[in-house]
C-alpha cells in the first residue's frame, strides 16, 4: 500500500529528536502528526515544500520545516519536496518564472545581452553596477513569476495529492466489496 512505500524513505522520528542539532526542539518534535503518513499531512507537507522550494533560492529547507512544524504537516514531505528546485531544474524554473512575470506585468521580454566577462573582470565596480542593473531589470518580473508559480503549484499539488489519495482509498474499498460480494 502507498503509506508503507513512503515510510521506508522517512527518517526515524526518535533519531531526529535525539539528534545533537535538533535536541533543543525535542518537545516540539514529539507531535505524532509531524511524522504520520496520512492524506492531510502528506498533501500539506508537499504543498509547503513546493511553495518554499520555488519561492526561495536559499534556506528553503529551514523555512519549509518551520512552516510544517507550525501547520502540523508532515515534515519529511515538506523538506523533501523543496528539492523541486535543484541544480538541474533551477534554470528552467527561473526562466519560466521570469517570462510569466513579464507577461503578467505587460512588459516585453527584456533581452538579456551577453556580458563581456573580460570587461567585468577588469573593472569590478562596473561589473557590480552591470549586475545590479540586470537584477533591477529582471527583479520585478522574476519575483512576480516565482510568487505566482509557488502559490499556484502548491495549491494544485495539495489538491492533486488529496484527490489521488482519496481515489486510491475508494478503489481499495470497491475491490474489497467486490471480493466480499461477488456477483
Amino acid at each position: 500500500m502507498l503509506p508503507k512505500r513512503f515510510r521506508r524513505f522517512l527518517p526515524d522520528p526518535h533519531t531526529l529528536r535525539e539528534h545533537r542539532a535538533l535536541r533543543w526542539m525535542g518537545p516540539l518534535l514529539q507531535d505524532r502528526r509531524l511524522w504520520h503518513v496520512n492524506r492531510r499531512g502528506i498533501a500539506l507537507g508537499l504543498a509547503i515544500g513546493v511553495f518554499f522550494g520555488l519561492l526561495m533560492p536559499v534556506a528553503q529547507i529551514v523555512f519549509a520545516a518551520g512552516a510544517a512544524l507550525l501547520l502540523r504537516a508532515n515534515i519529511s514531505a515538506a523538506v523533501g519536496s523543496t528539492l523541486i528546485t535543484n541544480p538541474i531544474t533551477f534554470a528552467p524554473v527561473y526562466y519560466a518564472a521570469y517570462h510569466l512575470g513579464a507577461w503578467m506585468l505587460g512588459h516585453a521580454n527584456v533581452p538579456l545581452a551577453e556580458i563581456d566577462l573580460d570587461r567585468v573582470a577588469a573593472r569590478t565596480e562596473t561589473g557590480l553596477a552591470l549586475w545590479m542593473d540586470r537584477l533591477y531589470t529582471v527583479g520585478a518580473p522574476l519575483a512576480l513569476g516565482l510568487l505566482t508559480l509557488a502559490v499556484v503549484l502548491s495549491v494544485l499539488i495539495y489538491f492533486a495529492v488529496h484527490w489521488t489519495w482519496r481515489l486510491r482509498i475508494m478503489r481499495a474499498w470497491q475491490r474489497r466489496r467486490a471480493r466480499r460480494h461477488p456477483r
